[in-house]
């Protein structure tokens, strides 16, 4: 297969803690959106799970950035050399180049400005994108789970990412009430770093936080089946000796309150604005809860007692995103809801 055969096509969705590819309608790489520079060369060292080895471990030469802060590139460079790093990844993979004539769909948060929406689009021509499209998270995450985003019927859609939390109400391919809030999966992780710090402490790294959020994370203080404690390691702040602490899913769920009241919030202002006619259709359909966020033990249920509105996860919530980037690549000339 010759490199000018014919024009590729990519998905991306580019997330502030992992970024997916997918091609031909299947996830071809699922890597942490990390990236490790030399810090005497600049030259890039690794990108996804090798970089993120790195993280936190790395030594004095050894930079490593997650390019994405809040759902947006924070910094441009890294960004752009990561999108590269994970191409030349599938090529390594598949023992193919890409075509130059790369074709992307990216996804992007809602709530977007218009430069941090340039910044995306510039990464992804300079990363060998001939032709970048953006689209917005939410929009993606309905198309992800199966929604027909054209009808003239009003959806709910709460994607809780990595550094963002999307709301959204979506009717006739655009999108009638909106939220975007920059607490999300690292802002709980940051939660439960604090917690320790304080309660027990303790000092423990991002990946150790994110550890305990996935074992014995909960939206609710009682649970109907709860995980078994969980048990890290951390260096005591005073005399800096280990520790062993061993974390119950109820000390989590205090901890994470405040920002589950945070998106709690956004959801009531995103309802409050929503058109009557729109309500009643979410009412009836129910609110579909995405993203990472949603497998949190406990939250549909949470929000399902807080709203009298059902919550549903669908099946793989975390690519929900992922798989309507990858629709709307195919759609490109129908969606009209594309950002050029």
């Amino acid at each position: 297969m010759g490199l000018f055969s014919f024009k590729q096509e990519l998905a991306i969705d580019l997330g502030t803690a992992n970024t997916i590819i997918m091609k031909d309608g299947q996830i071809i790489l699922d890597e942490p959106s990390v990236v490790a520079f030399d810090k005497r060369t600049g030259e890039v060292l690794a990108v996804g799970g090798k970089a993120r080895e790195m993280y936190e471990k790395g030594h004095a030469y050894i930079e490593t950035i997650r390019p994405l802060k809040d759902g947006v590139i924070a910094n441009f460079n890294a960004a752009e050399q990561m999108i590269r790093g994970l191409i030349k990844l599938i090529n390594k993979r598949s023992h193919r180049f890409f075509a130059p004539s790369l074709k992307m769909v990216i996804c992007i948060p809602s709530g977007s400005t218009e430069v941090e929406t340039r910044a995306v689009h510039d990464s992804g021509e300079q990363a060998g994108g001939r032709e970048v499209y953006m689209i917005y998270e939410p929009m993606a995450a309905a198309i992800g789970i199966g929604l027909d985003v054209l009808a003239p019927e009003g959806n709910m859609i709460v994607d809780i990412g990595g550094g963002t939390t999307e709301i959204a109400v979506i009717s006739y391919g655009g999108i009638a009430a909106k939220q975007s809030i920059r607490i999300a999966g690292d802002e709980l992780t940051a939660d439960i770093m604090e917690h320790l710090r304080r309660s027990h402490n303790v000092r423990i790294g991002e990946r150790t936080a994110e550890d305990i959020k996935i074992n014995v994370g909960s939206a609710l203080k009682e649970l109907e089946e709860p995980p078994q404690d969980y048990v890290v390691w951390g260096a005591d702040q005073m005399d800096t000796l280990p520790r062993e602490i061993s974390i119950n899913y109820g000390e989590i769920a205090n901890c994470i309150d405040k920002s589950i009241v945070k998106i709690e919030k956004a959801i009531l202002d995103t309802l409050e604005a929503t058109p009557p006619e729109l309500y009643s259709d979410i009412v009836k359909n129910g609110i579909y809860l995405t993203g990472g966020g949603a497998l949190l033990r406990g939250l549909h249920k949470r929000l399902t007692d807080r709203f009298g509105i059902p919550f549903q996860v669908p099946d793989d919530p975390l690519h929900a995103v992922a798989k309507g980037t990858a629709v709307a690549l195919k759609n490109t000339d129908s969606f009209n809801f594309l950002i050029r």
